[in-house]
């Protein structure tokens, strides 16, 4: 089930709210973990079963590490309890992938049956491996209720694509929390926010982007090829960041306060800042249970730089079985060593604008990778861009592309900038303390919120497009 179907909007969510709502204080986890449990198993109901079994692994391999009090002991727990995660994730994500390579590599024939990718398994694997580290490291208590720690991995607003929750941010609400009428109105909000970039934007951008990326890159022009990858820039992010703010916003609406995942990545001035913009609980996961046990920056210039390399280049496998997504990752990687090495203080000299020129150009030549199926797709598609191999600067295709979308671009550019977070502030200080001012200004934001409801409801009815690009990981 995904988050912008009307389904999960009108019918699973406000019978989800009512129980919750009606529960006592001390069933109201129990309701979570149900309806999170019908929530997955709303596609494929066996993987409920894996899901449920990762978090016994954990669960048993938490207690064990709390348990003894031998530190070779708690080693050896802690490395079986991130190898059981990593196995079952590999198993998963990887195997057919691997068994592909093998077969070409070898020259093999290996029939077997595609393994499917169970939704959320990167998310809710990466959650449990940090809950026992950060056991082993002492940074939070053990959760000794099976229940509660089950809550933790399933709990529905962040289990199918994040953002990555660590228990020690949780694990006090996951006891006690409060509900307040404030807090829930916040969640709706945030979540109609989300819905809206999800629905109005997202959708309308990926079938710009399925369309030209449908086409073969030799025979479109250079501003289709540009048209294209804009178009999934700037998808990918409503996307992802919409699915987010979705998240957040349910978080609130049960109590919880889970921590941003977006800031605005499209401003930033270098691809270091950019990474810290975007996605930023995988960023900070990796950076706290890969890079700095790696050794991070403590080391030499070089140990320094193969470090960074490992962790992009595994950050790249993670988002996919393919071996664009790890050339994906190694690019980034490649980009932030330089940037480590001096490129980023040439950079900070530059005049602002070429600087965020730099970001964007880059990025989309790294969304390429990310969106093309292949190599040699990507190749391709690249040199169009830029005019290799004669290509023509317009065509028919472009000029129709632009012409029925100027505006859905524009509409982009806009929200992915924090233009209206700098508007609210300005009008916020223009109102002051003044009462009457402020009741109206919020009536409006209030009525614009059920005008973006009412938009998403007849766009979801009136149309069957409704793909989620993080599923995929």
């Amino acid at each position: 089930m995904v988050f912008s179907n009307l389904v999960f909007i009108f019918m699973f969510l406000p019978v989800v709210l009512f129980f919750y709502f009606i529960a006592k204080k001390e069933l109201k986890n129990f309701v979570l973990i149900c309806a999170s449990l019908v929530f997955y198993a709303w596609g494929e109901p066996k993987y409920v079963f894996l899901m449920l079994f990762s978090i016994l692994l954990n669960y048993v391999f938490g207690l064990a590490i709390d348990y003894f009090k031998d530190q070779k002991l708690k080693k050896v727990m802690v490395a079986l309890a991130v190898i059981g995660n990593l196995a079952i994730l590999g198993y998963y994500k990887y195997i057919n992938f691997l068994i592909d390579n093998m077969n070409q590599a070898f020259n093999l024939n290996i029939n077997a049956e595609s393994v499917p990718l169970p939704i959320g398994i990167s998310f809710f694997t990466f959650q449990a491996i940090s809950y026992i580290i950060d056991v082993y490291r002492k940074d939070t208590e053990v959760q000794k209720s099976f229940f509660d720690l089950t809550l933790y991995i399933s709990l529905f607003p962040q289990l199918v694509a994040g953002p990555i929750v660590r228990y020690n941010t949780v694990a006090q609400q996951i006891k006690s929390r409060i509900s307040t009428h404030a807090k829930v109105a916040e969640g709706i909000r945030r979540f109609i926010v989300g819905l809206s970039k999800k629905v109005i934007l997202a959708n309308a951008f990926g079938e710009i982007a399925d369309t030209i990326f449908a086409m073969d890159p030799s025979g479109m022009s250079i501003a289709t090829a540009w048209l294209g990858i804009a178009a999934y820039t700037l998808q990918i992010y409503f996307d992802f960041s919409g699915y987010s703010d979705m998240a957040i916003g349910l978080g609130k609406m049960f109590g919880f306060d889970f921590e941003e995942n977006f800031n605005f990545p499209y401003i930033s001035k270098s691809i270091a800042e950019f990474w810290r913009r975007w996605h930023i609980s995988l960023g900070t996961w990796f950076k706290d249970y890969v890079y700095i046990p790696l050794g991070g920056n403590r080391g030499s210039t070089f140990m320094t730089i193969r470090n960074l390399l490992i962790v992009w280049t595994i950050t790249g496998f993670w988002h996919g079985a393919s071996w664009t997504f790890m050339a994906w990752g190694f690019y980034y990687g490649f980009l932030i060593v330089l940037e480590r090495l001096g490129l980023g203080k040439l950079l900070s000299k530059l005049w602002a604008p070429l600087q965020h020129a730099y970001v964007l150009i880059l990025v989309m030549i790294g969304w390429v990778f990310f969106r093309a199926d292949n190599f040699s797709y990507s190749s391709e598609f690249i040199q169009t861009m830029f005019g290799f191999n004669q290509h023509v600067l317009a065509d028919t295709q472009a000029h129709i592309v632009w012409n029925d979308n100027w505006y859905m671009f524009l509409l982009g550019i806009i929200f992915s900038t924090p233009v209206f977070v700098a508007l609210n502030r300005w009008a916020l200080g223009i109102i002051g303390g003044n009462r009457l001012m402020d009741n109206t200004y919020q009536g409006i934001k209030y009525a614009g919120y059920m005008v973006f409801l009412v938009v998403v409801t007849i766009l979801l009815v009136n149309s069957t497009y409704n793909p989620f690009i993080y599923f995929r990981f």
